[in-house]
This record gives structure tokens, C-alpha cells and sequence, in this order.
């Protein structure tokens, strides 16, 4: 996806995507925030730094929701649009990440509650967890190991995949783009105590579920 002839591939941007250091973060919403801005004001280049930065997050995230690489990077392209479409009313009233994947996970859920995942299901084992298909095992490990570390890592995939939608959401934005209470609760549209609520329910879930892995 990429309005207005936007080349995402000449963009190289020098930041790192991670959310966990506070400096860094804050620069880096800020400029996410700039850069979208200058989006509103007709720097269709702008938004390309913008794609090439967030793309592959939103993508490990809505694949981690939908279970399929195919109906990720739609929803992904979705998601990109969307903000596109939404760059002339677009206030930094929040942070950028939020916003994004308040989007991302709204489309996510809507897919998810429509009932089209089911027939996506026998995809399950023909991809890894960030939607890449599946490495040659590392040299390091035996034929037998690898056995035992792919049955283990299905499961953990099934059992947060068998997560109530909601409880699943914010498992994915805590444990692995590892954002904080508050911005999960935007993305949302619920309270912080709400969220670890859903955390909690869905850790205990996990916890008795995958007791035999531990």
C-alpha cells in the first residue's frame, strides 16, 4: 500500500522501533507525531518514513491476533490506509502508536467477531509466530529437541489464540510490543484497571492452561 506514489523502500530511518526506553521513546513519538503532521500538510515522503517505521510491528501484531500472514498484511494495508485517509482532521492529541494500533486492533477484532478466521485455521502450523515461514532448525539443536520446541511453541499459539478477543489484545500489546497500562487502555477505549484486569484474567488462564510446560 502506498498512496500517492510514496516509495517506503527509500526510507531509511535510523531510529529503533522498541518502546522500552523511556528517552528514546519519547523522541521517537514526537517525531511520529511530526512526521504525521507534515503528512497533513501534503509531505506524501513523510509518510513513507512513517510505513517503513511501523509496518512490520503492526503486522507481527495482527498476525499474532488472526492467525494468518495473508489477512495480516490486508488488515495491515487497512490500518495504513486509514491513517492516510485520516491525515486532514489528524490532531497529535495522543500518541501516535496508540492511535495506530487503537486502528489496528479495532480492524482485528471486527475480523475476529465477523467469524472469518475459521476458515484460516489449518494455516496454524505452516507459519511461525511473527508470520514468517519457518526457519531450517539452528544447527546447534538435535532433530529431537526441535520436536519438542515446535509442539511446545503450537501450544503456547493455541492457547493464547483460544484467549477471549479482548484478553488476547492486550496480551499482544504487553507482552510483545510491550507498551504500557495506560497506552493499551487507549487502544482499547477502557480503563487501566480494566486492562489489568484483562491481564490478569488472561495470565491465569495461560498459567493453568500451560501448567504441564513449565
Amino acid at each position: 500500500m502506498n498512496p500517492e506514489g510514496v516509495n517506503s523502500s527509500t526510507a531509511q530511518p535510523s531510529w529503533a522501533p522498541r518502546v522500552n526506553s523511556d528517552s528514546a521513546v519519547e523522541g521517537s513519538l514526537e517525531w511520529d507525531a511530526e512526521l504525521m503532521l507534515r503528512v497533513r500538510d501534503g509531505d506524501p515522503g513523510s509518510f513513507g518514513l512513517l510505513l517503513e517505521k511501523h509496518r512490520g510491528p503492526v503486522i507481527r501484531f495482527l498476525y499474532r491476533m488472526v492467525q494468518n500472514r495473508a489477512v495480516a498484511e490486508e488488515l495491515a494495508q487497512e490500518t495504513f490506509l486509514r491513517v492516510y485517509k485520516s491525515k486532514g482532521s489528524y490532531e497529535p492529541t495522543a500518541k501516535f502508536t496508540t492511535w495506530l494500533f487503537r486502528i489496528a486492533s479495532h480492524l482485528a477484532l471486527n475480523w475476529i467477531r465477523d467469524g472469518r478466521n475459521e476458515k484460516w485455521q489449518a494455516s496454524l502450523d505452516a507459519e511461525s509466530p511473527d508470520g514468517t515461514a519457518r526457519e531450517v532448525p539452528d544447527r546447534g539443536r538435535i532433530a529431537e529437541q526441535e520436536l519438542v520446541y515446535q509442539a511446545k511453541l503450537a501450544e503456547v499459539r493455541e492457547a493464547i489464540h483460544s484467549l477471549p478477543v479482548q484478553q488476547r489484545a492486550a496480551v499482544m500489546m504487553h507482552k510483545y510490543e510491550e507498551m504500557a497500562y495506560t497506552q493499551i487502555a487507549d487502544v482499547l477505549g477502557c480503563s487501566e484497571s480494566a486492562v489489568k484486569s484483562l491481564l490478569f484474567r488472561a495470565y491465569e488462564s495461560l498459567r493453568v492452561r500451560l501448567a504441564h510446560l513449565a
